[in-house]
């Protein structure tokens, strides 16, 4: 039972203290604490009321592993995008990332830009079959374009994207061989702040809807940045 813990996590996402959630509970500040601890367990009813304060169900509250506060984790925050150009590539295959951003470097190259800004993104478009027999996924990978660069003799279309709102987390000390476990927490951890703050993902054929941007530090550590649009 992860219940103390997720209590825990779920205070520190909100930024609620012990007190404040005694309060909304009508228990003393004592009670959460000696939930938290697991000395104690809720009643039924303050398992409810719980759910509801911080948005998800019982089964998540008492089962789920929420230990998204890894050290490569840092604070969640909302940012404001500034409009941009890009041309993309998608592949699939069973290595879709590497495919897909070894792509987007030769074009970087051809189009001789230094120190490129490429961006990724999970393509859905896979089919069930290439999935669980052939083992293969699915990603999209983009080189933004500066200011008036265009794409030379390249036939691909330059997409255009508006101010847009996102709400983002950085990875810190990426690891190639930890980035299936990583990743998908980042990316739950953005979704659990997003339900309990009511944050809504916003959908739209005009911008990117999710994304990632790999990069590295002057002593050579690998970070990642991980974006969702919200409204």
């Amino acid at each position: 039972m992860n219940l103390g813990k997720n209590l825990q996590i779920l205070r520190k996402i909100t930024n609620m203290t012990q007190e404040k959630l005694a309060e909304k509970l009508n228990v003393s500040r004592q009670t959460i604490s000696k939930w938290e601890l697991g000395a104690i367990l809720p009643e039924i009813e303050k398992l409810v009321d719980l759910c509801e304060i911080f948005n998800c169900s019982v089964d998540q509250l008492l089962r789920e592993n929420m230990d998204y506060s890894n050290k490569a984790y840092s604070d969640i925050r909302i940012i404001t995008v500034e409009p941009f150009r890009y041309i993309s590539y998608a592949v699939i295959s069973r290595e879709p990332e590497e495919d897909a951003i070894s792509h987007v470097e030769g074009w970087a190259k051809h189009l001789e830009i230094e120190n490129p800004y490429i961006i990724g993104w999970d393509f859905p478009h896979v089919s069930q079959e290439q999935r669980n027999v052939f083992h293969m996924r699915g990603y999209g990978a983009a080189l933004i374009l500066d200011g008036g660069q265009n794409s030379g003799d390249l036939d691909v279309e330059i997409v255009s994207q508006g101010r847009q709102n996102y709400i983002t987390i950085t990875l810190e000390e990426v690891s190639d061989e930890g980035e299936f476990a990583i990743i998908p927490n980042a990316y739950k951890a953005l979704m659990t702040y997003m339900a309990i703050n009511g944050i809504k993902e916003k959908h739209d054929s005009a911008i990117l809807s999710c994304y990632e941007h790999e990069y590295f530090d002057n002593r050579g550590v690998k970070f990642m940045d991980i974006y969702i649009a919200i409204k």
